[in-house]
């Protein structure tokens, strides 16, 4: 009987039947990845503010390491596809494994403290501390990504690891998102001595002494009393620089114990090298595979809808630190609002396989895309209310419509991109997972380089000044980045909502169809 009972656990082809572990398995990979890829918001506001990198040309150096971080993802993904030798724990693993050894201390590469470095020696520490950080992570994350197509050949099944992935991702950003201001943003109080004039960036026309003397008083500070702004009478901020080096350390070693529990349990179900990227053998071609991708229009749809969701959220990260820290005040509480207005998102992960089952994942998602543009739109009110604590409510109210919009699509939108893969196969007769993966991946990091890159160079045009850090900024400079911040949340809505309705043509009666196309193509050659 126990043998009995061990057999019904495995599928016609001896391996264990997808359930529970596969999903916790798979989550465990993106919490792993998200260690690492939560810092991309971190990265700007370090430069920006501590290391006191003038806008224009951090712009200019993030545009250019971004553009190298889109380059290499189809690098990787056609050397994995094209990679058919054998190793013990599969190619898939044995990359990721790679990846995650390098990212244990490479995503504090980008982070070293050197604030009185001069511009040249910042520029490089900059570039590659992000060269290596990028590399280690690509490795990791594109056949991760790509592996998900490989665990089950089952629709439903594959949308569920889609749901479990953003679960992963979610826990995986709600970690730097909420923990990371609290310990690296600190509010200065007077404590008898200046050495806190040490960590502060004077603003020019100030000097020294009027940050010993209280705006509002015209008295010295007494001990334990807020240090304010002589510029806006608000308590001054400062970013530790050398806690966000450790934190990141902290935060590489969190994700490789991520990666080695999915490693070790997740259960790979399609051979990995019977994944054709090119028929007849032929070498593989960057523009060929490129022209196949753009003619690939569920691919394209979803990459859109990525794109718009980095060109928007990601891009708003720095400015919305900013804001939180020369408008509202609570740089350090940032995170915690943030993570009130996307807490939404959760609310669909038990009900999202009845949701895809009896809509379709487009349906459902373009309908969530409505919703964020609603949010969007609250979001431009809060630059107009003059009372601060209902500005915030205001903010936050549009923050959680956002949230809700989005918690459909972000639950499916790799099963999205599984569907893809399979449409290419159905129309081109190639599966081409590391392809097509690697160049949504593509386009993904380009909407990251070029969104923050454009959004520094936005911040300088509305008044920011680096070399004030958060202290000096004008109260005028910090209202801009309020609209900046609503603007983007909009604008990455209403991109997405493009991306899903208008573009994205996999709705559920076509997914049925290819479905059943396509397994009988392989009942055929079986």
């Amino acid at each position: 009987m126990a043998k009995k009972a061990k057999e019904n656990k495995l599928d016609a082809n001896g391996n264990r039947k997808f359930g529970m572990l596969d999903k916790i398995a798979y989550a465990a990979g993106d919490f792993g990845c998200n260690m690492s890829f939560a810092l991309k918001g971190t990265v700007q506001t370090f430069w920006l503010v501590y290391m006191t990198m003038e806008t224009g040309l951090l712009s200019i150096l993030l545009l250019l390491v971004q553009i190298w971080d889109a380059v290499n993802d189809p690098l990787i993904g056609s050397m994995i596809d094209n990679d058919k030798r054998k190793y013990k724990m599969g190619k898939f693993k044995t990359y990721i494994f790679v990846g995650a050894c390098g990212l244990l201390v490479a995503g504090a590469a980008v982070f070293l403290p050197f604030p009185n470095a001069n511009v040249i020696v910042k520029s490089i520490l900059f570039v590659l501390g992000y060269i290596i950080w990028d590399a280690c992570y690509t490795v990791a994350n594109v056949p991760y990504g790509s592996m998900l197509s490989l665990i089950t050949e089952d629709n439903g099944e594959r949308a569920q690891l889609s749901t479990w992935r953003s679960i992963g991702s979610m826990f995986g950003n709600i970690v730097p998102m909420v923990i990371l201001p609290m310990i690296i943003w600190e509010k200065v109080t007077y404590n008898g001595t200046t050495d806190f004039l040490d960590k502060i960036a004077i603003p020019e026309g100030f000097t020294k002494e009027q940050f010993l003397i209280n705006p509002l008083t015209k008295e010295p500070y007494a001990i334990g009393e807020a240090v304010l702004s002589p510029e806006t009478g608000k308590q001054v901020e400062i970013l530790l620089g050398e806690r966000v080096f450790w934190a990141a350390l902290i935060m590489g070693v969190l994700g490789f114990v991520a990666f080695m529990f999915m490693i070790k349990k997740i259960t790979i179900r399609v051979d990995e090298n019977s994944v054709k990227t090119n028929e007849g053998g032929e070498k593989f071609n960057v523009i060929k595979a490129f022209g196949k991708f753009m003619k690939n229009r569920p691919a394209v749809g979803a990459t859109v809808a990525a794109m718009g969701m980095f060109l928007g959220m990601q891009s708003a990260t720095t400015a919305n630190t900013i804001m939180f820290a020369t408008y509202f005040n609570k740089a350090s509480m940032s995170g915690i609002v943030q993570m009130i207005g996307f807490l939404p998102m959760v609310l669909f992960l038990p009900f999202i396989k009845k949701l895809v089952e009896k809509f379709g994942k487009k349906e459902a998602s373009v309908a969530g895309t409505i919703v964020s543009v609603v949010g969007g739109v609250i979001m431009l009110i809060f630059p107009m209310v003059k009372n601060l604590d209902v500005a915030l409510i205001v903010y936050l109210l549009g923050l959680i419509a956002f949230g809700i919009g989005m918690g459909v699509y972000t639950c499916v939108s790799w099963a999205m991109m599984a569907d893809a893969i399979e449409y290419n196969e159905w129309k081109f007769g190639t599966r081409e997972e590391g392809v097509v993966y690697s160049l949504h991946s593509f386009f993904r990091k380009l909407a990251q380089g070029v969104g923050p890159s454009m959004v520094l160079l936005i911040m300088g045009a509305l008044g920011y000044v680096s070399e004030l850090g958060t202290i000096g900024q004008t109260a005028e400079t910090s209202h801009n980045m309020c609209w900046l911040v609503a603007g983007l949340y909009l604008f990455s809505a209403v991109v997405q909502f493009i991306g899903i309705a208008v573009i994205y043509n996999l709705d559920k009666k076509t997914v049925k169809k290819m479905n059943e196309e396509l397994a009988a193509k392989h009942a055929s050659q079986a």
